[in-house]
């Protein structure tokens, strides 16, 4: 019995191995920790947040970052923080990004010197829009301050999403374990 047990665990950790790391990205409130989460459970391995990664190493949430020293220096720390996340051999297998982590160059850089699947949650922006303002709008967003500073914002970054390996259809209120779900079967096909 204990060598069947120890051939499945093997097995289990083969399999995770031969699963790449998975980076989540989107707009801010598309689901992605929700998604990575899920996900990672579905994988059976571990999962990090970035935002809460960098808030853990700065001692500071991304959000007193931006507001005391600037969004260059919160970029700064976030992708720190990601290359930390990368490099950790036996870290998260499922990161979910920040919202503007996509938008630079350096960190798509980083996803890609990884090794790692890039998955877009397209979320239309109404749907982010009003989650952010159920998270506290402004208060928790400082880059979102107003609908309109939102919106410009979605709109720059959208042609960069589009350059994620994986693109989700988040809306129509897609719960989260549905979008894991198709991003596993994605997974699973493009390894077998």
């Amino acid at each position: 019995m204990t060598d069947a047990n120890e051939r499945t665990e093997r097995g289990d950790e083969e399999r995770r191995g031969a699963t790449p790391r998975v980076v989540v990205v989107g707009f801010m409130c598309a689901g992605k920790t929700s998604v990575a989460r899920e996900l990672a459970r579905r994988l059976g391995c571990a999962w990090a947040d970035l935002d809460e990664r960098v808030g853990e190493r700065e001692r500071r949430t991304p959000r007193q970052l931006i507001e005391e020293d600037g969004e260059p220096a919160f970029r700064e720390a976030e992708t720190r923080a990601l290359a930390g996340l990368l490099e950790e051999e036996s870290g998260a297998r499922v990161v979910a990004a920040g919202g503007g982590t996509w938008a630079l160059k350096r960190n798509r850089a980083l996803v890609a010197r990884h090794g790692c699947v890039s998955v877009w949650l397209d979320a239309p922006f109404e749907l982010c829009w009003r989650r952010i303002g159920r998270e506290g709008g402004a208060a928790s967003r400082p880059l979102a301050r107003d609908r309109a500073t939102a919106q410009r914002l979605y709109d720059e970054r959208l042609a960069l999403y589009r350059l994620a390996s994986l693109h989700v259809d988040a809306g129509d209120g897609r719960p989260p374990a549905a979008l894991a779900e198709e991003v596993f079967e994605a997974l699973n096909s493009s390894a077998g």
